[in-house]
């Protein structure tokens, strides 16, 4: 754990984690960060009523996950800059007031969730509604807008998003088994960048 992130007061962090100084988190009682994770400068992310990110996993700066609702992002995932994630909303319909400003009962919000599985990679300025499971292996082209669930390893763009083409599954997890291998331990352990330094020093 860095220094850094135990101070931010995370619900739990991991090993080998970069969260850059200028990066914002609203409520990191309720965030949970594995291992090797970067998330950049000018991120904003919001902790809802359930925000996980795994291990290996970057978002880049300017990306915001906002909404107070239910957040997750597995293992080797990764945001380019500029997404919108959004967990939440407001009823548009006419029956309450909206906007974080009004105070309740006037404002009713809507929260909700999304989810994006391992191996998922997000263009630039994307942007992903509430409801949304972007399924593993995914990839969503630049300035799409994803409203429905991407099936796994699919390439989506255009706004709405559709599908275009599929990515190479095999290849994708034949990749991650031989850096499990390099990484863990013989218990499933991850290994820190530090002990491996000095393992290898030691030869």
């Amino acid at each position: 754990m860095t220094n850094q992130a135990y101070r931010l007061g995370l619900l739990a962090v991991g090993e080998d984690v970069v969260i850059w100084p200028l990066a914002k988190l609203v409520s990191p009682q309720v965030i949970i960060i594995g291992d090797s994770v970067i998330i950049d400068d000018f991120v904003f992310l919001m902790g809802g009523m359930k925000t996980t990110i795994g291990s290996f996993v970057h978002i880049a700066s300017f990306t915001s996950i906002t909404g107070g609702g239910e957040f997750v992002m597995d293992d080797f995932a990764g945001f380019s800059g500029g997404i919108r994630v959004y967990t939440g909303n407001e009823h548009y319909a006419g029956g309450s007031l909206t906007n974080p400003a009004v105070p309740p009962p006037y404002r009713v919000p809507v929260r909700s969730f999304v989810h994006i599985q391992k191996h998922v990679i997000v263009g630039a300025n994307s942007v992903i509604l509430p409801g949304v499971t972007i399924g593993q292996g995914a990839a969503v082209g630049a300035n799409s807008l994803v409203s429905k669930d991407c099936e796994p390893w699919t390439i989506y763009a255009g706004a709405p998003a559709k599908p275009i083409k599929r990515r190479p599954r095999e290849r994708i997890l034949e990749l991650e088994a031989q850096l499990r291998g390099q990484l863990y331990d013989s218990r499933g352990h991850y290994i820190p960048s530090a002990k491996r330094d000095r393992c290898a020093g030691a030869i």
